[in-house]
C-alpha cells in the first residue's frame, strides 16, 4: 500500500474527515456529525 493509499484509508476511519462521510454516502461531513456519531 501507498502513502496515498494509506492515507485515504486512515481518513476513511476518522469521523472528522470529509472522506470518512463520503464513503458512507454523504457528499460531506454534515453539521451534526457529533451527534449522528453518539445515535450509532
Amino acid at each position: 500500500m501507498d502513502k496515498h493509499d494509506a492515507d485515504n484509508h486512515s481518513n476513511q476511519l476518522n469521523p472528522e474527515n470529509d472522506a470518512y462521510w463520503q464513503s458512507r454516502g454523504e457528499d460531506e461531513r454534515p453539521d451534526d456529525w457529533q451527534e449522528q456519531l453518539d445515535d450509532e
